[in-house]
Parts: C-alpha cells; structure tokens; sequence
C-alpha cells in the first residue's frame, strides 16, 4: 500500500465514521424530538402550575391578615377581660367593706 493508497483509504473510513456519526445524531433527536402535543401540555401545565402559585399566594397573604385580625381580636379579648376582673375585684372588695360596714352598725 503506497502513500496515495493510504491518504485515500483513510479519507474514506474518516467520511464513513462523519456519515454514520450524522445519522446516529439524527436518529437521537428524532426520537427525542417533543411532538407538539406534548408541547401544548407542557404549556398548559405551566399555566396551571402558575396560578396554583398565585393562588397559594393569595391563600397565604388571607391566612396572615386572618392571623393578624385574630391575634389582635384576642389581646383586645384579654385586656377586657382584665379590666372586668379587676372591676370584679373591687366591687367584692367594695361589697365586703359594706358587709363589714353594716355588720358594725347593726352589732352596735
């Protein structure tokens, strides 16, 4: 086999490794390739996907004012109920100094 021979021999095996290299890269992306059905799904999926987002969103801002409102309703909550205690208190500690009161006037 002479250098010509040799030249020629391998540009033909290079050419047929491009060709066969072509034509295992066209198969894989033909058999990948997204039909447009699934591409329409896929958007219409992301689309939902999107407003269920939105949706958790709102639902989380509702449920942090709902907890604010709340929060607030029950210290109002308890500060009246400490002032009616404490109300209560010195109206029994009012109705035992009248007790006491007409208990002395009566004894003596």
């Amino acid at each position: 086999m002479n250098r010509t021979e040799f030249i020629i021999v391998t540009a033909i095996i290079l050419f047929v490794a491009f060709c066969l290299g072509w034509f295992a890269n066209w198969l894989v992306h033909r058999f990948t390739r997204v039909a447009q059905s699934d591409m329409s799904e896929l958007e219409r999926m992301a689309q939902e996907l999107h407003e269920a987002e939105e949706t958790r969103e709102q639902a989380i801002t509702y449920m942090q004012q709902r907890e604010a409102e709340l929060t607030n309703q029950i210290s109002q909550t308890e500060a009246e109920l400490s002032a009616a205690m404490e109300g209560l208190r010195e109206a029994r500690h009012e109705a035992e100094e009248l007790r006491s009161y007409f208990d002395r006037t009566n004894q003596g």
